[in-house]
């Protein structure tokens, strides 16, 4: 990672909160071999959308999309800007959903015994392929799906769809030149209020920022800020928002918000709207954000095809001169990317990291086990007019189920067939000028 590219705004540790029980079940999960769900979630005033989704558990297939032709490089250029801010280039690199089911931690504490350290688990080898890329960018953020544990109690165990992951995930992911994770998903909930509090300090003590749903009623509804430096002029300042689609683990909307975290509320899209969500992206703005990025839990599992709300949501956001780029996860397939009006949605980042695909489970579609490294370049020029311009790296998940040690994000090329799922995926609406990168 290199020295010093951004420090996100500090924030204290949060206290951790005892609660009772709370039945959260996963609608993502792993492969057969893990176990499907035994208890199906329940729904709570959903809105009017798609069907809901399909259990994550490997028995049905994912939607597939038909081949098309990578569209040529394109920039987009945005709403007008005030003439007196500074120009600036900065890159900004996403991945999709890091998914550490029972499977991938067992590969990492087989990476940790192969190593002899002292660490239990070791999820460093796994993001060697892909490290040059994230510690390349200014900034680079993630999205993690499962919360992480401080002391390696209460892990994922094989055959429950309710997560929580070694806190070795968060050092790797650090190590690998990630700059900062949000955790807005259908698993904020799995380990209950105290495991979201332990979630963010776990993460904020690997030095990563951290955006989404927090157990810290002060911070709710914040962006989580970044100062990236440039080679001219201060740092740039780039706000980060996440919002999940659910808090009871649902394959639908919900507008369901936990009694004990009323807050919560802030950081559910069902439940406070598009709106909502530019409103808080204005006072991201007034806070002096240059950027402002939102990363939305959202959308059906398996399905390329964006949901209706994925294509709302998304043009009412970006109707706002206060969101730059939206970041979307959850379907565990690549979806396309689309510019609306002069800026960039990517709708579906894929998996960067799981035990999901075809090599593990024959029921799975191989898109499951794909993802990519976006890379998207924001401009400012001297009249204060944004524009950005996207290019992405198609990864594969190598999952060898008789090795130990496995699970390694492998980058792709053209002559693969990960390639051709992706392109086509990411241009299925018609492509949005994004370039496919080679290795």
């Amino acid at each position: 990672m290199r020295a010093s590219r951004r420090t996100p705004t500090a924030a204290p540790r949060l206290a951790v909160v005892l609660l009772g029980p709370m039945a959260v079940l996963g609608c993502t999960g792993p492969p057969p071999q893990d176990g499907p769900p035994t208890t199906a979630p329940t729904r709570s005033n959903p809105p009017t959308q798609s069907p809901p989704a399909p259990s994550d558990d490997g028995q049905q297939a994912p939607a597939t999309s038909p081949t098309s032709t990578s569209a040529a490089p394109e920039s987009a250029t945005s709403t007008q800007r005030p003439s007196a801010q500074r120009p600036f280039e900065i890159t900004i690199a996403a991945t999709g959903d890091v998914l550490a089911h029972h499977a991938v931690n067992e590969s990492a504490r087989e990476f940790a015994r192969q190593s002899g350290g002292e660490d239990v688990f070791d999820y460093s080898p796994m993001f060697d392929d892909v490290s040059p890329l994230l510690s390349e960018a200014d900034l680079a953020l993630c999205h993690l799906e499962t919360p992480l544990s401080s002391d390696h109690s209460s892990l994922t165990a094989p055959g429950i769809l309710t997560f929580n992951t070694p806190p070795e995930l968060a050092t790797a992911l650090a190590g690998a030149g990630i700059d900062g994770c949000d955790f807005a998903s259908n698993h904020t909930m799995d380990q209950r209020l105290e495991g979201l509090a332990t979630t963010e300090a776990v993460v904020r003590d690997a030095g990563l920022g951290y955006a989404g749903p927090t157990a810290s009623r002060d911070r709710a509804g914040r962006a989580e800020t970044y100062r990236v430096p440039v080679a001219s002029g201060d740092p740039v300042t780039v706000a980060h928002l996440a919002y999940t689609y659910t808090y009871p683990n649902d394959g639908s909307p919900t507008t369901h918000i936990p009694a004990e975290a009323p807050w919560l509320e802030l950081a559910s899209w069902p439940s406070i709207g598009g709106e909502g969500i530019r409103e808080q992206a204005r006072a991201a703005r007034r806070e002096g954000a240059d950027v402002v990025v939102v990363s939305m839990h959202w959308g059906q599992e398996y399905q390329v095809i964006p949901t209706q709300d994925q294509t709302r949501l998304a043009r009412e956001l970006l109707e706002s001169p206060d969101i730059d780029l939206l970041l979307g996860t959850h379907a565990h397939v690549i979806q396309p990317c689309e510019r609306i009006g002069d800026q960039h949605v990517i709708h579906g980042l894929g998996n960067v990291l799981s035990n999901q695909g075809f090599d593990v489970n024959p029921a799975l579609a191989p898109g499951t086990q794909e993802g990519m490294v976006a890379v998207v370049t924001v401009r400012r020029d001297d009249e204060g007019r944004l524009s950005t311009g996207l290019a992405y790296h198609p990864t594969r998940v190598e999952i060898d189920p008789a090795d130990g040690a496995t699970h390694v994000i492998r980058l792709v090329g053209p002559d693969t067939p990960t390639w051709e799922r992706t392109t086509s995926a990411v241009d299925l609406l018609g492509g949005c000028g994004a370039r496919p990168m080679p290795p």
